[in-house]
């Protein structure tokens, strides 16, 4: 059985799609040396999120996949 996202989760992709985000302004906000937390390194290892390469982390974008896309709008588990 698939299980839903986690709370944490749909908050850190609701925060992305929310607008335009770079890859320093997530790395900030969302990185975590918790264990218990890992919400970035998670959404992009799921392939919820992914990076949109530039010459400097300022200008690269953190944007959602379409999967991503879709358990925001509930309409996929994840695996």
């Amino acid at each position: 059985m698939h299980e839903p996202a986690t709370l944490l989760t749909l908050e850190f992709l609701a925060w992305v799609a929310s607008r335009p985000r770079t890859y320093a302004e997530a790395m900030e906000a969302w990185a975590s040396t918790c264990p218990r937390h890992p919400v970035w390194d998670d959404a992009f290892v799921e392939g919820l999120v992914e990076i949109e390469s530039a010459d400097t982390m300022d200008r690269s974008k953190v944007i959602l996949t379409a999967r991503g896309k879709a358990v925001l709008a509930g309409e996929k588990e994840l695996e």
